[in-house]
């Protein structure tokens, strides 16, 4: 079968400045001589940066396959926009004696210096993809800077509607006239002394809000299996009344906030004169924050938000500082003295923790009771089930690993993959950016934050999954901890717990473990 020459074109974005097929297949078509048979193969809507590229795929079938003599593009980085890529696909091309031609850069790939030609292209072309990158991830962060709202949900409290802000197109809060309501009341009845986080969870229980604090909608103790349970709707937790009462963004930030915010470290944008008492603060973690730490304002940068406070400064001011002021007390007080299962023990219905006296009982169903319990657990046969249950996993561990390192789950390695994807989609989506309208730059930018929520998630869930390998020196002294069980003390099997198990999820009638080995 004689060979043919295949034309290869690819538009990453229609666009009025951008080269269209039409006008690839034609420049390339002055290659071809006259009678010559040829195929065109065209992917539209796909990034150079990759090849995962259906009629891409085709040619380098075709290619393996012996049917191709010569391969025509327009300019280099139609073809790949990636010197790895490249590289591997000039090897298949050598491989199969195909020929190389760039209709708008003359190279001559049979020769050394063609080659290192075409690589220096190639790697100019990378750069200039990855500077545009780096320019969209700048006039991200300048937005964000001027107030613009980032990406996620809207806050309780509020919804999203579109904006200019100066003159660019930006979404901004807007109070909702309902969920605002919830927010003012239960700040108004934290700033009581006498009332606690549980006092305004039992309040508001069984109407079934869905608080949101920003980009989480729920929190880590809230999911199963990575997903909420009950699809958005997120039981009330005191955790999540705690975080909503620290966020400046429902604040009415004025002389009395920017002195608290000042005194407390943050990294304020806005000028003092800029506090008039009307806007709500965005916070955007700085470099050196820890965002495990919500109380922790040191370090965080504070922006005034285009948007209106809800709570006045006093109210919110009590708020925080008895916030603070619980959060020192329970640190000194949070040691685990119940069970040697503390933070691992989880209720099998809503994944709540399990709080042990005698027997094991739902936190959820304590604050709220929308959660109908774990049943009856009794605290010493679920430890004792427990500890035989660490010794089976410990002896099988042994033999199947040989005291190595425990292999990643198959989970685990999903949600990677899951990662890898959403990362490229982003790439992809900063790509289409470059020269893009209005239009298409609202559409890509709505797309990049859903991405970026989906991103966040995944990352929650792999964290949450992490398993941390036992070093070889570590097993005998867990077995020996094992093989004496009724002599070690209540802190070292706390640490044989953790070593070994990630979650326990537990019910009268079933008992789930997510192990670490």
């Amino acid at each position: 079968m004689k060979k043919i020459t295949a034309i290869y074109t690819r538009q990453s974005v229609d666009r009025k400045d951008s080269i269209s097929i039409e006008s690839q297949v034609e420049k390339c078509l002055t290659h071809v001589e006259k009678g010559e048979k040829h195929r065109v193969y065209t992917d539209k809507g796909y990034s150079g940066g990759n090849t995962d590229r259906p009629d891409f795929q085709q040619l380098m079938r075709d290619i393996e396959a012996g049917l191709i003599a010569t391969v025509i593009v327009y300019r280099i980085d139609r073809i790949s926009r990636s010197i790895l890529d490249f590289h591997k696909m000039i090897d298949v091309f050598n491989k199969h004696k195909v020929k190389f031609v760039s209709s708008t850069e003359v190279f001559d790939t049979s020769t050394t210096m063609g080659e290192f030609m075409l690589n220096l292209i190639i790697a100019f072309a990378q750069l200039e993809r990855a500077t545009i990158q780096q320019r969209v991830k700048d006039a991200y962060y300048t937005r964000s800077m001027k107030g613009f709202h980032g990406s996620g949900k809207a806050h309780y409290g509020y919804t999203l509607e579109k904006t200019k802000i100066g003159g660019l197109s930006a979404k901004m809060l807007v109070p909702d006239s309902v969920t605002s309501k919830h927010v003012q009341e239960m700040f108004k009845m934290y700033a009581k002394p006498d009332t606690s986080i549980g006092d305004i969870v039992r309040h508001f229980a069984g109407k079934e809000l869905d608080v949101r604090i920003g980009k989480k909608q729920t929190s880590r103790k809230e999911k199963q299996g990575g997903k909420s349970k009950d699809k958005g709707k997120s039981a009330l937790r005191p955790g999540t009344i705690s975080m909503l009462l620290s966020r400046p963004i429902y604040v009415k930030a004025d002389l009395a906030i920017y002195e608290f915010l000042k005194s407390q470290g943050a990294d304020i944008v806005n000028g003092v004169e800029d506090f008039i008492g009307t806007n709500g603060c965005y916070l955007y973690l700085g470099e050196d924050a820890d965002a495990n730490k919500f109380m922790e304002l040191k370090g965080q940068r504070i922006v005034l938000g285009p948007h209106e406070g809800l709570i006045d400064s006093d109210t919110w001011l009590k708020c925080r500082k008895k916030l603070t002021n619980n959060t020192a007390v329970a640190s000194t007080t949070r040691k685990a003295k119940n069970t040697w299962l503390a933070g691992k023990i989880k209720c099998g219905n809503c994944d709540a923790a399990l709080v042990a006296r005698d027997y094991y009982r739902c936190r959820t169903r304590a604050d709220n009771k929308s959660c109908k319990g774990a049943g009856t657990l009794r605290k010493q046969e679920i430890e004792d089930f427990v500890f035989n249950e660490m010794r089976r996993k410990m002896d099988e561990f042994k033999t199947l690993k040989g005291g190595g390192l425990q292999k990643e789950n198959p989970e685990m390695s999903s949600l990677k993959i899951e990662l890898a994807k959403v990362d490229a989609q982003i790439e992809d989506l900063i790509d289409k950016l470059m020269g893009a309208s209005d239009t298409l730059m609202s559409y890509v930018n709505e797309r990049i934050e859903k991405l970026h929520t989906e991103r966040e998630d995944l990352q929650e869930r792999i964290a949450d999954m992490t398993m941390e390998a036992i070093p070889a020196e570590q097993l005998s002294q867990i077995s020996n901890y094992l093989d004496n069980w009724a002599d070690v003390s209540f802190d070292d099997r706390r640490l044989v717990a953790d070593k070994l198990i990630t979650r326990i999820r537990a019910t009268s009638e079933c008992i789930n473990f997510e192990w670490r080995i």
